[in-house]
């Protein structure tokens, strides 16, 4: 049950804040979130981070979604496919952004309103895990990168450079994300659009050329894309200025930028590139295309810099009190030492896993949120009593995904096909497991808020 107070209350403005709020962010939770970041400070976060080497490489999972060697989607299918999916994943994105300026919590300290303060301890642990495990990816992805531009420099010195130049921006997160939108956009955009220049200037084929099967996959492979940036999306809109320049910043700052990305990527795939592990070295073949490769390498330390963040603030979920500042050093650190130990890659597949547990999780605080109990009684204190039914739509949801798409790792995904073989679900090729999920956890969780809304009032 929820306490039942008229409106969500602001977090950190109540007896236990104290302090004036800064143009940054404070060292606790329980101290005010500055509102200080405006649409073009929004656009410019979000709009970095749409644009990924890790997108380029996507691309060739969009253009081949039944994987290497297999027949491949049209060009037109391809950014079709892109356009839709970097859509309904942005849009949840964005949705999920203005619970967080209206509320003034970071993502994970919303989920003590959807299921109680102890329970909300569960997708926090999970978020903090792949959070760590993707802010090893991108260090690692960083020095690869770099590495393809200057092989003479040793790829341990690019990671530990990135780790310094990551930890140092999840100190000062407000700052770094001024710094993006005042700097970083303008390189990043000039090194696009001379990338799209010159792959353009090459022979293209017809835009018909190739099939339209696979295309609910490709759909489905940037909605998740798009979609894994749920879990972090209220921990910079909580220092919104307001509710639209919040869902403005994340729906058409990333949504651009993914398309234009995937876009890149598939231009290099359909002229110069060979596969999709190739295609780094063929942004460097075109002439001056090494410099603005290194431009995109350097912004992506913006993905480690976020990711870091997001682990630190889901971290003082568990509590509240640790100085933020001391969390991001010691995760910028060990996010350092596993780029430089860990074959992250080998654990690519079991992070996508965790991944896939928050699509149906929003799709539940969303409607409930929205719909129901949020702006009314939204109670985001630590002592929020639990509410067990909630977690009945995210599970039904994450069901459904796994028995649409169990991922790659091969014994969770053969226990999932003994299971749909028992019950005689057959996953059709053009069902989006990040789709269906969604729509099953919101669809739950309307009946039970719904439920319960009516019981409430023949009570009264």
């Amino acid at each position: 049950m929820s306490t039942g107070v008229s409106r969500p209350r602001p977090f950190g403005h109540g007896p236990f804040s104290h302090g004036v709020a800064s143009d940054e962010v404070p060292p606790t939770l329980v101290e005010p979130a500055p509102r200080v970041l405006g649409v073009l400070d929004q656009l410019g976060l979000w709009g970095n981070l749409g644009v990924s080497l890790l997108g380029f490489t996507g691309a060739a999972v969009v253009l081949q979604p039944f994987g290497p060697g297999t027949p491949h989607l049209s060009l037109l299918a391809a950014l079709l496919a892109t356009v839709l999916g970097t859509c309904l994943g942005t849009a949840a994105v964005a949705m999920s952004a203005i619970p967080g300026t209206q509320t003034g919590a970071p993502a994970m300290v919303l989920l003590r309103g959807l299921l109680g303060s102890r329970v909300s301890y569960l997708p926090t642990v999970l978020n903090v895990a792949q959070m760590i495990g993707w802010g090893t990816f991108e260090l690692v992805t960083i020095s690869t990168a770099a590495n393809t531009v200057l092989p003479s420099v040793p790829q341990w010195i690019w990671v530990v450079v990135g780790g310094v130049i990551t930890t140092l921006l999840s100190l000062y997160p407000l700052g770094a994300i001024r710094v993006l939108r005042r700097y970083v956009t303008v390189a990043v955009l000039i090194a696009m659009v001379y990338l799209f220049v010159e792959l353009l200037s090459h022979p293209l084929p017809s835009v018909t050329e190739g099939s339209w099967s696979g295309f609910s996959i490709a759909v489905d492979t940037t909605v998740a894309v798009a979609v894994s940036w749920v879990p972090m999306a209220a921990d910079y809109a909580r220092h919104s200025r307001s509710s639209a320049a919040a869902f403005t910043g994340a729906f058409f700052g990333y949504g651009f930028a993914q398309i234009a990305c995937y876009a890149l990527g598939l231009l290099a795939l359909v002229t110069v590139a060979a596969d999709g592990d190739h295609i780094f070295a063929a942004f460097i073949a075109v002439p001056l295309g090494g410099l603005a490769f290194a431009v995109l390498a350097v912004r992506e330390i913006d993905q480690s810099f976020a990711n870091v963040y997001s682990t630190t603030v889901s971290t003082q979920n568990l509590r509240p009190r640790w100085d933020r500042r001391l969390i991001s050093l010691v995760v910028g650190v060990v996010i350092t030492v596993l780029a430089l130990a860990v074959d992250i890659y080998g654990y690519a597949s079991f992070l996508s896993l965790i991944g896939s547990v928050f699509v149906p999780l929003f799709a539940v605080l969303v409607v409930d949120y929205f719909c129901f109990s949020g702006r009314r009684e939204w109670d985001l204190t630590p002592s929020s009593p639990s509410r067990w039914l909630m977690l009945l739509p995210w599970a039904f949801g994450f069901i459904t995904y796994q028995l649409i798409y169990p991922g790659q790792v091969q014994w969770w995904a053969a226990a999932w096909g003994r299971l749909a073989e028992l019950i005689g679900f057959t996953a059709q090729p053009w069902m989006s497991a990040s789709i269906f999920s969604f729509v099953v956890a919101a669809v739950l969780t309307g009946l039970i808020s719904g439920a319960r809304r009516l019981a409430a009032r023949e009570r009264v």
